[in-house]
C-alpha cells in the first residue's frame, strides 16, 4: 500500500466529521466568538473550509510563500454562511483527496517548505506536511468549532462514536 493510499481513509473519516460539525453552525450566530482574541464562527468556518486546499499546493510544488516579497500576503477566502462553508469544504476536500492520491511514495518523502517573505518557516517531508499541517490542523480547528457549538448549546455530532447528544 502506498503512503497516499494509507492517508485517504483517514482523510475521508475526518472530512465526514468536519462536514457534520460545520453544518451545525447556527446561521444567526455566525459572527459570535467566545473571546475578543478568538475567531468568530465565520472566521473559524472560513479557515476550516480552506484548509484542505493546502493539499493541492503541497502536492504541486516544493514550497509556498504566504507573504511573497513585493506582493500582497495570501488571504483565505471568507465564507458568508454556514451552508457556504460546507460547500467550500466539500469542494476543497474533493480536490485534496485527488491531489493526495496522486503523490508517489518518492514524492511523499521529498521536502516541502512553507515560507513567509522568502524566509523558511518550516521544511519537512510532504507526508509529514499532509499529516501534521493539514490533517491534524483540520482536526484541531474542528475541536475548536465543537467547543463553540457546545458553548452555544448546539447538539454535538457524533464523530468517533456517540456524542452526549447523539447515539
Amino acid at each position: 500500500m502506498s503512503i497516499s493510499d494509507s492517508f485517504i481513509p483517514e482523510l475521508d473519516q475526518e472530512a465526514a466529521g468536519t462536514r457534520k460539525t460545520l453544518a451545525r453552525i447556527p446561521a444567526d450566530k455566525f459572527d459570535w466568538k467566545p473571546h475578543e482574541k478568538s475567531y468568530s464562527f465565520k472566521e473559524l468556518a472560513s479557515h476550516i473550509s480552506n484548509l484542505p486546499s493546502w493539499a493541492v499546493m503541497v502536492a504541486g510544488g516544493s514550497s509556498f510563500d504566504v507573504a511573497p516579497v513585493g506582493e500582497e500576503p495570501v488571504r483565505q477566502e471568507a465564507v458568508e454562511t454556514p451552508e457556504a462553508a460546507v460547500q467550500m469544504f466539500d469542494q476543497n476536500i474533493a480536490a485534496a483527496r485527488e491531489a493526495i492520491a496522486g503523490i508517489s511514495d518518492e514524492a511523499m518523502m521529498e521536502s516541502w517548505a512553507l515560507l513567509a517573505g522568502g524566509e523558511e518557516i518550516f521544511s519537512m517531508p510532504r507526508a509529514a506536511v499532509i499529516r501534521g499541517f493539514i490533517m491534524n490542523h483540520l482536526i484541531h480547528h474542528r475541536a475548536q468549532l465543537s467547543l463553540y457549538l457546545r458553548l452555544n448549546d448546539v447538539a454535538m455530532p457524533a464523530l468517533y462514536g456517540p456524542s452526549a447528544d447523539e447515539e
